[in-house]
């Protein structure tokens, strides 16, 4: 069977509270698992959290939610990897066996269900991993530089890559953690670990990750031009 996981912790240092912080009337979170629903691609919605509070919510929009998550994966350095193998693992031990996982992070609510489809159609036997992201607004090509070991600061790309104009630069892609997609066979603990990575380009008004308490006020207001509040 096909999943569709989201991911919740209860902490947030930047926005306490943040999962389940009203946004244009409805919790954080239910923007997500709305969008799950309605992509209809999974069997089946699990969230993992540590909050009662989150749960509850979530299991009010009709997301399964098996367990409170282990203290050890609920800290604000615990990777997501670990936390989304561990629901799978359980999944798997206590439903059925799992052929794909689509992730969705609760903190993106500006994805269109079309993007959920779209990596899940990404996901074909060529391909271990899709992940999501917009064209950059810095290159490293051109505009991006890093503190070296001799103290001072240089680009980011060797010489050699001399670029004169950011349109003559190679595109890169700042990746927005909206949407992961992966056969249950390339899940793996380190996303990098799999070579075949497809990327979904999205625009940037809807790559926004709520990580401050300005970006709830951002976010509202593309809703409201939107037609979404």
């Amino acid at each position: 069977m096909n999943i569709i996981t989201i991911c919740a912790r209860g902490g947030s240092a930047g926005v306490p509270g943040k999962n389940i912080r009203p946004l244009c009337g409805k919790p954080l979170i239910a923007w997500t698992i709305e969008q799950a629903f309605e992509s209809k691609i999974a069997d089946h919605v699990f969230v993992s959290t540590d909050s009662e509070e989150i749960a509850k919510v979530a299991r009010s929009l009709g997301a399964q939610v098996p367990f409170s998550r282990p203290a050890e994966l609920a800290t604000s350095t615990a990777g997501k990897l670990p936390v989304i193998q561990h629901l799978v693992e359980w999944v798997e031990k206590n439903v059925a066996p799992v052929n794909s996982i689509i992730d969705l992070d609760p903190t993106s609510p500006l994805r269109d269900t079309a993007d959920i489809q779209a990596c899940f159609a990404m996901l074909d036997t060529e391909t271990d991993v899709v992940i999501t992201g917009y064209e950059a607004d810095k290159n490293p090509y051109f505009n991006m530089v890093e503190l070296k070991t001799n103290g001072f600061f240089e680009r980011v790309c060797p010489p050699g890559n001399e670029v004169l104009g950011r349109q003559s630069a190679p595109k890169v892609y700042a990746m927005n953690a909206s949407i992961y997609a992966w056969h249950r066979r390339t899940l793996s603990p380190s996303l990098w670990g799999s070579p075949r990575i497809r990327l979904h380009v999205m625009p940037r008004e809807r790559s926004i990750d709520i990580d401050h308490p300005i970006d709830f006020d951002l976010v509202e207001l593309l809703m409201q031009k939107k037609g979404l509040a």
